[in-house]
């Protein structure tokens, strides 16, 4: 037996010597600048602000009646999305990066809204369902807290600001000649939000890689507000992203 443990030992010790030598990742933490790409699964929701009165039914002025019966709810589930990015990361201090990830993201978001049945503007069916459509550049700035590296792994942690600019095309949401009830709801060009998030550099021969989990709210109200069914009854609505992440470097 204590043969057993002292080979164990010896090979264990072996191996942390080993892996220590080999310097993994390409040397990457000794250069000042890298960079590298990711791929990014996107879980989107609204926090919902609602107007004072925004169970009441919408009055069309044009036909001079009113085409919804009144709300009993507002809600936003989550919808899932994919992003594809690059990484572009100094290195301030051993501990300490900066990094710029400017992403790609295609990422729809859902908005519920239920009525007393029965619907006037479908009968029989008291739930409408709209897509808010978003094709997005993500520009985040952050700061990147490293752990000490312990052979080829290390943790972190981060945050930071992400400016968002909508891609959608004017055609897609052109909803000028649609009746009220047909209308869509529609994001503002562009907003900024906060980030914070955790991670992992693993350390493999020639690169790392470094799988991520980031939260991100925006400050203000990303909802262009006008005079339908959809945005009459919301007064903010700000975005909150979940998003995992794989880097690599």
């Amino acid at each position: 037996m204590r043969k057993k443990i002292t080979l164990f030992l010896f090979v264990f010790l072996f191996t942390i010597g080993f892996a220590n030598a080999q310097n993994w990742g390409g040397g990457i933490d000794d250069e000042r600048f890298n960079w590298g790409f990711s791929f990014q699964y996107i879980i989107s929701e609204y926090k919902l602000i609602k107007t004072k009165n925004w169970r009441e039914p919408y009055f069309d002025m044009e036909q001079g009646r009113y085409v919804t019966d009144p709300l009993t709810s507002i809600s936003s589930p989550t919808s899932a999305g994919f992003g594809i990015g690059f990484v572009i990361n100094s290195n301030l201090t051993p501990n300490l990066d900066i990094r710029f990830t400017p992403s790609l993201v295609f990422n729809d978001r859902l908005l519920n809204y239920s009525y007393e049945e029965p619907a006037i503007n479908n009968p029989g069916v008291s739930l409408t369902q709209k897509k808010v459509q978003a094709t997005m550049i993500d520009l985040p700035v952050g700061l990147k807290l490293k752990s000490d590296r312990l052979m080829n792994f290390r943790a972190y942690m981060l945050g930071g600001l992400k400016y968002s600019m909508d891609l959608a095309s004017g055609k897609k949401t052109n909803d000028a000649a649609a009746a009220p009830i047909d209308k869509l709801v529609k994001n503002t060009k562009s907003f900024l939000s906060y980030e914070a998030g955790i991670g992992f550099d693993i350390y493999f021969e020639y690169f790392k890689m470094s799988p991520e989990v980031k939260l991100s709210y925006s400050f203000n109200d990303v909802l262009r507000h006008e005079n339908n069914p959809y945005s009459n009854p919301i007064d903010k609505a700000k975005l909150r992203h979940f998003t995992f992440s794989l880097f690599f470097e």
